[in-house]
């Protein structure tokens, strides 16, 4: 394996909630300078659509409330197609700087929506999606489950790539299952703020023997509308935290404080290979005779592509 190095970044920054074209105007910013320094980049969980932080939109057992529906609607809104000229315009973009990307955002497919990580390559195609699988608590009001279908590592910037979005970090068997793809740089977008995520952000570098990249979002009441009902006052909504980590747990940049900005760190990427000298999860410290992961990799039958 040769020597390979590759400068990447992770965004952590707020979406401008339910405006979709202030936020993409924010992307664009972040993007170029990201690409001042990286080749690629990672955007946090939720970044274009929003995350509605706090919110329940009406929801009790037995009991909507017009109120809430009306919350759902704006958010529905704000989200984006893959067909859109939303998409279209970050690809464009990616192209223009040269800069992969991986960037969350809420997707509309039909009447629902999902928490989806897009694969944006350095020449503007968009190579793969990733829909979260598993949303968490109240997130499974307004979010659809992905499938095994969107779970696939991709080759990009000559690495492998993959991702696992917030609380799917907690999901052994799907670590497994990028782990058994060869992925090297696991891609973490999330809007997890608490110290317990860098604790788990190192162990799955650590397991893995992967670079990991984790964009979490910072946001403040002023990135919310007047009447979001939720406020944070002093504190942050979302606070950050964003780092990115090496095959054997150091953290090579971050984690970024109560602020938004642009972390960048230069992987060496056969640190790979010499973690995996005596760590192999997947191969030789797997014991395959004893376990066996099968995923499922059939469509759901709500998701467009299954009509």
């Amino acid at each position: 394996m040769a020597d390979r190095t590759l400068a990447v970044s992770v965004i952590q920054a707020g979406s401008v909630a339910f405006d979709t074209a202030a936020t993409l105007d924010k992307f664009e910013q972040f993007a170029v300078e990201a690409a001042q320094g990286a080749r690629f980049a990672v955007f946090p969980e939720a970044f274009i659509g929003g995350y509605p932080k706090g919110l329940d939109f009406g929801a009790r057992v037995g009991t909507r409330s017009e109120a809430g529906r009306d919350w759902f609607a704006r958010y529905y809104d704000s989200a984006v197609r893959l067909d859109g000229p939303q998409v279209e315009r970050m690809c464009k973009l990616a192209k223009s700087l040269a800069l992969a990307m991986v960037v969350g955002i809420i997707e509309q497919v039909k009447g629902t929506l999902y928490c989806t990580a897009l694969f944006i390559a350095e020449d503007g195609r968009l190579v793969n999606m990733h829909r979260k699988l598993m949303p968490t608590a109240m997130e499974r009001l307004i979010w659809g489950m992905g499938d095994g279908t969107t779970t696939q590592v991709v080759e990009m910037v000559g690495a492998r790539v993959g991702a696992a979005i917030c609380w799917e970090n907690y999901m052994p068997l799907y670590r497994t299952w990028l782990y058994a793809q060869g992925v090297e740089l696991y891609c973490a977008p999330t809007v997890d703020d608490r110290p317990q995520w860098q604790a788990s952000m190192r162990h799955i570098a650590y397991e893995g023997r992967c670079f990991v990249l984790s964009a979490c979002q910072y946001a403040t009441d002023a990135d919310y509308p007047p009447d979001y009902p939720v406020r944070g006052g002093t504190d942050a909504l979302i606070k950050g935290g964003s780092v990115i980590v090496s095959p054997f747990g150091e953290v090579l940049a971050g984690p970024l404080g109560a602020r938004e900005g642009v972390l960048t760190a230069e992987l060496e990427l056969r640190q790979i290979v010499r973690g995996k000298f005596d760590l192999d999860v997947t191969g030789h410290y797997g014991r395959p005779d004893v376990f066996d992961l099968r995923v499922n990799r059939e469509p759901l039958l709500c998701d467009e592509s299954a009509t």
